[in-house]
């Protein structure tokens, strides 16, 4: 593993709202310094979101607009329309969501602007379950995993939403770890070179929602990417 190393000014502020240990805080500080400052984000209710906190008391260095669960990739489609009708075409449009404002209550306004092919970066932190409000099942919940919804298991598989992407023939979809992070750095870098609608999602265990211990998220995601669990693929 080498040494991650950036020469700017950290796009992510010290002291934010994530819990300790957990990637999210560590994904999106090597996310943000990727894209760098001409970027703005949309922001779903999610651990995300908490993170980013309402303005002027966000952790993030940039805009972000906190919109509704299921409307962030419409809220995403009408921030880029309205950049780009002011002449700002460079700056890069994100959404940042979880799993459960993924894959299942804004999968509607995902499709319908990854059909339209929206010029923005859609990240999914799929942490497997609506780990913000009690640890519930999602559609990104794996088959027989315990959640509080469903503490006997969940009996259906996890929805396979990079394929899914995959098949609405966009123009870059990948999956992406802060356990291997030259990985990550490498398809943010790729996704902000491209124009049209593109989607990352990014491994995030819950250490509380897993029954982790705080120490144990870089271990845990690689263990996952190792065992092909979650694998890393664009």
């Amino acid at each position: 593993m080498n040494l991650s190393q950036t020469d700017q000014e950290p796009m992510l502020y010290s002291g934010h709202a994530a819990c300790p240990g957990c990637l999210l805080g560590l994904s999106m500080r090597h996310i943000l310094n990727t894209l760098g400052p001409d970027t703005m984000a949309i922001a779903a209710p999610s651990c995300a979101a908490i993170v980013c906190g309402v303005q002027p008391r966000s952790a993030l260095k940039i805009p972000v607009y906190q919109t509704t669960l299921e409307s962030s990739a419409a809220a995403a489609s009408g921030l880029r329309r309205a950049l780009d009708a002011r002449g700002k075409r460079d700056t890069t449009v994100i959404v940042i969501a979880g799993d459960g404002g993924t894959y299942d209550i804004g999968f509607q306004a995902l499709s319908s602007a990854v059909e339209r092919n929206e010029d923005m970066i859609y990240f999914c932190f799929d942490n497997e379950g609506y780990m913000n409000t009690g640890g519930q099942k999602s559609g990104a919940t794996p088959q027989y995993a315990s959640t509080g919804s469903m503490p006997a298991g969940k009996p259906s598989k996890k929805k396979n939403l990079t394929e899914i992407m995959a098949a609405h023939d966009i123009p870059y979809t990948a999956t992406a770890s802060a356990s291997h992070l030259d990985d990550l750095v490498r398809k943010v870098e790729k996704a902000k070179g491209i124009r049209g609608t593109r989607v990352i999602t990014v491994l995030v265990p819950c250490l509380a929602g897993w029954g982790l211990p705080d120490d144990s998220a870089i271990a845990t995601a690689r263990l996952a990417v190792d065992t092909r669990v979650f694998p890393l693929y664009e």
